[in-house]
């Protein structure tokens, strides 16, 4: 299998010659290479089955289930994000998969099923260039820091985990890279040695400096794409400003443990 790999600006590369449902070994070395240097891939024109994209996942790793998520009928390692059947469009804000977690998963990969007439976009920031490009004042103030992620709008189990502390620059393994280790401001409740009020004002200044447009890739789902990204250096938002139609998505996450901070 030859893989052709044109950049997306200003993170994100678009894969030409990839069939998910049939990776050879090398293959999936390759990608997951791609993924630490482009942070998101693209791989449009997938008629695949969930059981398919399940496989395509599984072989990154062990694919885990969002606790309090709604599985999909039939596959039920795999959960549905939908806007089908609500009264109010979902929200979402910037932010890395269920970080509250000791290892979050390394990837997170979604299937259109139904791609809405109008919006329904997905963002991505460069978390690399996030860290990269702070200012010196700034990156002083994060070195060495860790943040207490915390679960927020999902009804867990007792037993379940909610809570993780994790390093704000984060180093990682594959590329050797720093990235900004982020959530949404709500999930990221602590940061060490730093009151509540500065830490509040520390994480509200580095969300503001990684989303600022620049550093956004804006993903318009076509019918058949399958998106895959690497939650360590990459945080995600879905847009639900303006969407026209149903848009339905199957995902799937990979917790990779061998491989994490």
């Amino acid at each position: 299998m030859r893989i052709g790999v044109t950049p997306l600006h200003p993170l994100g590369a678009q894969l030409h010659g990839v069939r998910v449902d049939s990776l050879y070994r090398n293959a999936v070395a390759h990608l997951r290479a791609l993924l630490a240097v482009h942070g998101v891939l693209v791989v449009s024109g997938q008629q695949v089955t969930d059981a398919e994209f399940l496989r395509f996942l599984r072989s990154f790793g062990d694919v885990v289930f969002t606790t309090g998520e709604t599985p999909v009928p039939g596959c039920p390692e795999l959960n549905v994000v939908t806007n089908v059947g609500r009264t109010r469009a979902p929200r979402s804000s910037f932010h890395v998969d269920t970080s509250y977690l000791r290892t979050p998963p390394a990837y997170t990969a979604l299937r259109a099923v139904r791609v809405p007439a109008r919006g329904g976009h997905t963002l991505f920031t460069n978390q690399y260039a996030a860290y990269q490009t702070l200012p010196k004042d700034l990156r002083a103030r994060v070195r060495n820091r860790q943040v207490t992620h915390v679960v927020t709008g999902l009804d867990l189990s007792d037993d379940a985990e909610s809570c993780a502390r994790h390093p704000l620059a984060l180093r990682h393994p594959l590329t050797g890279r720093t990235s900004l280790y982020l959530s949404t401001r709500q999930r990221c409740r602590e940061v060490s040695g730093l009151d509540p009020d500065a830490a509040a004002q520390l994480i509200d200044e580095l969300l503001t400096h990684s989303t600022r447009e620049a550093n956004v890739l804006q993903h318009r789902w076509r019918p058949d794409d399958v998106v895959i990204w690497d939650n360590r250096c990459v945080m995600h938002k879905a847009d639900h400003a303006g969407v026209v139609g149903d848009r339905v998505m199957h995902r799937g996450t990979v917790v990779d443990g061998a491989t994490w901070g």
